[in-house]
């Protein structure tokens, strides 16, 4: 069976998540954080702030910071976050409890990115999204952003086009995230050698779909996240097991 044979599950299930109707998605469990970062007509900041807390840390306690940050400040509307001094946006990350495992940095990544809406999208974070731009400007803009590297800024613009429905001109541009769930499951099909590069992973997934090479990305994820596990993996619930080489063999733990 051929590459893009194996990977055909993978890029329809990506189908239909791109293509269903948009639909609440629980980043967090806790209902007003979540109602927070997903609110793009009103906070679109909190989506933007959310992806660049992701980092380090488990990605449910990430995508609620913005919800904790807006308890200890008042509130979360941009003007409110724009007065804040470097000072107080650090102290609001770490006073009455530390938010995140890296708290100086991510508090100056936070008052460089207030700062970084302000003068470029005139306090609001939409305008990084709206008006069509193309797949490779989107991500340029989030990579603008201290902290965001090529991960985060292709998780943001997946999520925005899989998750809001928002349109761009074209999708050539958004790569598969390198996350360890993805990679597991693109070793155990075949399509990606153990221990290949980041770069081979992005460059496999444009080969097998470069009209949009990331909307496998949260298919493998779920599949690594919930069957493909590092050890004791369930393969007979994996709809892949069909076509997968590892459904057939013992699979090895992988090394802590």
């Amino acid at each position: 069976m051929n590459s893009r044979a194996i990977a055909e599950p993978l890029i329809r299930r990506g189908r239909e998540l791109c293509d269903g109707p948009r639909r609440l998605i629980h980043y967090t469990p806790d209902t007003r954080a979540n109602t927070l970062v997903t609110d793009l007509d009103n906070h679109p900041h909190a989506f933007l702030i959310a992806c660049i807390m992701d980092r380090q840390i488990k990605a449910e306690r990430a995508w609620a910071i913005p919800h904790e940050l807006s308890l200890r400040l008042g509130g979360f509307d941009f003007p409110r976050l724009e007065a804040l001094s470097a000072r107080k946006l650090r102290a609001a990350m770490i006073k009455p409890t530390p938010l995140h495992r890296y708290n100086d940095e991510m508090a100056r990544n936070l008052f460089l990115a207030i700062a970084l809406i302000s003068d470029r999208y005139r306090g609001n974070a939409a305008q990084i999204w709206d008006s069509q731009p193309s797949s490779a400007e989107l991500v340029f803009r989030f990579l603008e952003f201290r902290g965001v590297g090529p991960k985060i800024a292709t998780m943001a613009a997946n999520l925005l086009v899989r998750d809001f429905k928002v349109p761009l001109a074209d999708y050539y541009s958004i790569d598969i995230s390198p996350d360890v769930h993805t990679r597991r499951v693109f070793e155990r099909l075949g399509l990606l050698a153990a221990g290949a590069s980041t770069e081979a992973l992005i460059y496999r997934a444009r080969g097998l779909h470069p009209e949009y090479p990331g909307i496998m990305d949260l298919a493998a994820w779920e599949v690594g996240r919930q069957w493909c596990r590092p050890s004791h993996p369930q393969c007979p619930q994996c709809y892949l097991r069909a076509i997968c080489p590892s459904s057939r063999r013992q699979v090895k733990p992988e090394a802590p």
